[in-house]
């Protein structure tokens, strides 16, 4: 409750219609039952839906202000979308500004309408919405009622309050929808006519758009047509984007050439005779792929990069930005006197460099992983990757899954460490999770938990982190360290290295049996242990929003987000 019970009542006489212009059948505003649940605007499917916690403060007079706005805007939008729409259908005649001459049917649809109202036209419409908010909408205690009727026709005699509570909770749910619709629809009609010159028109027929200045260039193919998402080219820049063009073609020419380098060797073979005659490297000598970098001589390094630099400045971006055509170096090869014939050579170039260019860096990335760009993973053993693949915890569906990384270094101390922690994690959630469970089910201990606290007493969940005992917490403590100290990866008493996750203690269960039988319910003891870990964050998270790891949310009223 957040208003004593007298006032209550007062506010209940007001709500209900007996001081307001309308019949109001909403809940009581300054008492909600359950925080703002079950009021007009909360509909289906998602309900009470506050994803940032404006109302989880509680504060009626907030929640009030933010529907007040809430329906303000709604309505404007409602209008603004109209007056997008009906326009195009139907304007006035005569003129909107006679001593400037203007007709109405001279002031274009949408934004452009902005440059082509008079001054007086606007402080027309600023006194009118000023003189509408201060005084004529009156604020009657419920949010976007002013007492004037369904529609505002009581204003003019039209009409009056709906006073069936069922069909005016309909139409109030309905504004609200209508309102909510309105905004997302006259954002987008801003959106689009600010870039297309039109809410709903033709792009095909709108060509000042910086969007379509390089729409028609080479490089615009099916299916995605002129792609841009990061706007590179939204400012209509000639020369930026031909130079990007050109800077397209070299890397999609260079992915080309080192695509074919890292197949042709596999394929063709490889140049007979020597490399590097005074260091003895044949071509033969020299793998392929990433690994060829440590195999070329210094002289083959700088051969290479000076060649580079010979294409680059001779007929380099100087020239091909220069003549108006990226890419063009005065050597034509994919060429043609049909233009239509030349323009496909120069789009399958464009498309088969992109194309190149992913192919190359996945090549990279599989030879950097496995030491060739498409051999058999099952045959590479000496990647870092592999170093772990056959330890307890590689299950199906997953198989070895590191996606951060940590196991790349493939260092066995780290992994053990590592490994270790996780046993331990999912040890203690393992308990955790039955520690949850079991005073459900199988009930608590009798007696004294201290000397006045009974077990009993405690409460489940969260909320028993209050109610344990100073002495209690200590003795957690103390065993959690004990149990922490006495496990690990130190040695045993033989001097060999322990197990991870081994704590000296050796359960039967877990140890006997054949070897199969014993990696097998190890195996089952990670994979409950990584469950039981999502499992204990589950319950800690709705036993903090809701007072209960598996309570029925409609009976609990006291979460902030109620």
């Amino acid at each position: 409750m957040l208003l004593s019970k007298a006032n209550a009542g007062k506010v209940s006489m007001r709500s209900t219609g007996l001081f307001s212009p309308g019949y109001n059948t909403l809940p009581e505003w300054e008492k909600p039952k359950n925080g703002f649940e079950g009021l007009v605007g909360d509909q289906p499917p998602l309900g009470f839906w506050d994803p940032a916690g404006y109302a989880k403060d509680g504060n009626v007079e907030n929640f009030k202000r933010r529907r007040e706005v809430e329906l303000k805007h709604g309505r404007v939008a409602m209008f603004a979308t109209i007056g997008y729409i009906v326009p195009e259908y139907f304007k006035f005649d005569g003129e909107c500004s006679p001593s400037e001459g203007l007709k109405f049917a001279d002031i274009p649809n949408g934004l452009k309408a902005l440059g082509v109202v008079p001054v007086a036209g606007w402080a027309q419409i600023l006194a009118f919405a000023g003189f509408i908010e201060l005084a004529v909408n009156k604020p009657t205690g419920e949010p976007g009622n002013y007492g004037k009727g369904f529609l505002s026709l009581g204003t003019l005699g039209l009409g009056s309050s709906i006073q069936d509570p069922e069909v005016r909770v309909k139409k109030l749910a309905a504004e609200i929808s209508n309102g909510r619709l309105a905004m997302f629809a006259i954002i987008g009609m801003f959106f689009q006519d600010g870039l297309t010159g039109s809410a709903w028109g033709d792009w095909a027929l709108y060509t000042d758009s910086p969007l379509r200045a390089f729409e028609n260039e080479l490089g615009v193919q099916a299916p995605v047509g002129y792609w841009d998402p990061l706007g590179l080219a939204r400012d209509g820049d000639v020369a930026a984007f031909q130079r990007r063009r050109s800077v397209e073609l070299k890397h999609g020419r260079i992915a080309m050439l080192a695509t074919m380098g890292y197949i042709t060797p596999e394929v063709a073979g490889k140049f007979p005779g020597y490399l590097s005659p005074s260091m003895g490297v044949k071509f033969e000598d020299v793998p392929n792929g990433l690994a060829a970098f440590s195999k070329v001589p210094a002289g083959g390094v700088a051969q290479i990069l000076l060649y580079m630099g010979w294409c680059e400045v001779s007929r380099g971006a100087g020239s091909d930005i220069a003549s108006g055509r990226p890419g063009d170096f005065g050597w034509y090869v994919l060429t043609s006197d049909n233009p239509e014939e030349k323009t496909k050579k120069l789009s399958a170039e464009i498309a088969n460099g992109r194309l190149a260019m992913m192919a190359i860096i996945g090549m990279f990335y599989q030879d950097g992983l496995t030491g060739s760009a498409w051999g058999d993973w099952a045959n590479y053993t000496d990647s870092p990757l592999r170093a772990f693949e056959n330890e307890l915890g590689v299950q199906a569906p997953v198989g070895f899954w590191d996606p951060v990384g940590f196991t790349a270094d493939g260092s066995a101390e780290n992994f053990k460490r590592r490994r270790s922690v996780e046993l331990k994690h999912g040890r203690v959630a393992m308990l955790a999770t039955m520690g949850y469970i079991t005073p459900e089910v199988a009930g608590k201990w009798s007696g004294l938990c201290a000397a006045d606290l009974e077990f009993k007493e405690i409460p489940n969940g969260l909320a028993a982190l209050n109610a344990v005992p100073f002495l209690g917490w200590v003795q957690i403590i103390a065993y959690c360290g004990s149990i922490e100290y006495s496990s690990g990866l130190g040695e045993d008493a033989w001097g060999q290295s322990k197990a991870a996750g081994d704590m000296g203690w050796k359960p039967p269960f877990f140890t006997g049996g054949t070897e199969e039988q014993k990696k097998r319910r190890l195996s089952v003891e990670l994979a409950n242990g990584r469950l039981a870990m999502m499992a204990i964050i589950g319950m800690f998270f709705q036993d903090g929003l809701t007072g209960s790891a598996w309570g029925d949310w409609a009976n609990y009223t006291d979460s902030p987000l109620r």
